[in-house]
């Protein structure tokens, strides 16, 4: 795929966004879900090493390449490694998956109702590492657990400053100020969010384009004139905790955003499934999330 094919598929392509970029602390999470307890690694290499042969099981899984899955979010990690010979961005490709490269560093401490991202010291290496392998975008992750104003600007901002950085390097970034949907000022956080969103869209010079990640709302359809930005090449939403069966039913609320989802896509799969049972539960889940990303 070569960079106008992969910005056709990513703008108006139908399917879905598989994120895979569990990071080091959330990949003990992962695995556990995946039947692999903590006693099958005695290093931080061995427990990368077992999420990096899930990670090839499922982009090798047939259905994973059925042309429901439009790209695919990694950790870089999974980015530097390889799947039988072929570096990942290239077997992604080869599948016809647009690769993207999760960026950020990890959350700061809750400030203002939120979690800011740690400080990007790692930021122009890794875009230029990221260039170099034919990664198409980034992804970068900030935390929104209550309606502060001040703390949701302050997010939106950093996000904005990160991505323009991004852009400068030749690649497309998806923000992803998540919110909480645990918040008790859920519905409040995201009308904030989605103002804070127009604002800084509105902003934007030239022909530039962003992507966003974004917690599906409390109110069905809130992030309608996000979605049809001329700024905004796409909207995707995260399962944000919720099961597979939850985030799909409210995906599905909202039309126009299309899944980048994680535990609600992986959730059913097991270590010691046989081929024929992973892929099958694999499908399951690819049909049902690029079923509700067609609406």
């Amino acid at each position: 795929m070569n960079r106008d094919q992969m910005t056709a598929q990513i703008r108006g392509g139908n399917g879905f966004i598989a994120a895979l970029d569990q990071s080091g602390g959330s990949t003990p999470k992962a695995l556990a879900g995946y039947g692999v307890g903590e006693d099958a690694w005695s290093s931080e290499e061995e427990m990368f090493a077992l999420i990096h042969q899930m990670r090839s099981r499922v982009i090798t899984s047939p259905s994973f390449s059925s042309g429901k899955i439009l790209g695919a979010i990694l950790f870089e990690r999974t980015m530097d490694g390889d799947i039988d010979g072929t570096p990942v961005p290239d077997k992604l490709k080869e599948l016809g998956i647009v690769p993207f490269i999760k960026v950020d560093q990890g959350l700061a401490q809750e400030e203002n109702g939120v979690q800011l991202m740690n400080p990007l010291t790692k930021l122009d290496a890794l875009l230029e590492k990221s260039v170099a392998k034919g990664m198409f975008g980034t992804k970068m992750r900030s935390v929104i657990n209550h309606a502060d104003e001040d703390g949701i600007r302050a997010i939106v901002d950093q996000q904005m400053e990160a991505a323009n950085r991004i852009l400068d390097a030749g690649l497309i970034p998806i923000v992803e100020p998540e919110v909480n949907i645990k918040s008790e000022s859920r519905a409040e956080a995201d009308m904030l969010l989605f103002q804070e969103l127009m604002r800084a869209v509105a902003g934007m010079e030239g022909d530039r384009e962003i992507m966003l990640k974004l917690s599906l709302p409390k109110q069905p359809d809130l992030f309608a004139p996000l979605v049809a930005h001329d700024k905004i090449m796409r909207v995707v939403a995260l399962s944000g905790g919720y099961s597979h069966d939850d985030a799909v039913a409210e995906l599905k609320k909202n039309r126009g955003m299309i899944a980048s989802f994680s535990r609600a896509l992986l959730q059913d799969l097991r270590a010691d499934m046989d081929d024929g049972e992973f892929d099958k539960t694999l499908g399951g889940a690819i049909n049902s999330i690029a079923d509700a990303s067609a609406t």
